[in-house]
């Protein structure tokens, strides 16, 4: 017996649903890994190598939570 397709509508957007609020919780567990790694002194390009984020994002992420930019002898620059 085939569904309706109303009723294949509700079961994927229930599942859709499901898969989004999830996938929310991962990315809000990689920013957070990410910005202990920084705050860490992990190199962001090692940093960007390990996580889904582009290298422009993992920045704007170090400066919403006040991680400095490196230089690239790797102090903190003023």
């Amino acid at each position: 017996m085939t569904k309706n397709p109303l009723e294949a509508l509700d079961d994927s957007t229930r599942r859709y649903r499901q898969t989004e609020a999830e996938h929310e919780r991962s990315r809000t567990a990689v920013i957070a890994d990410v910005v202990a790694a920084l705050k860490a002194g992990e190199r962001p390009t090692d940093v960007v190598k390990r996580s889904p984020f582009t290298d422009a994002y993992v920045r704007k992420l170090a400066r919403e939570h006040g991680i400095e930019a490196r230089t690239k002898g790797g102090k903190a620059s003023s």
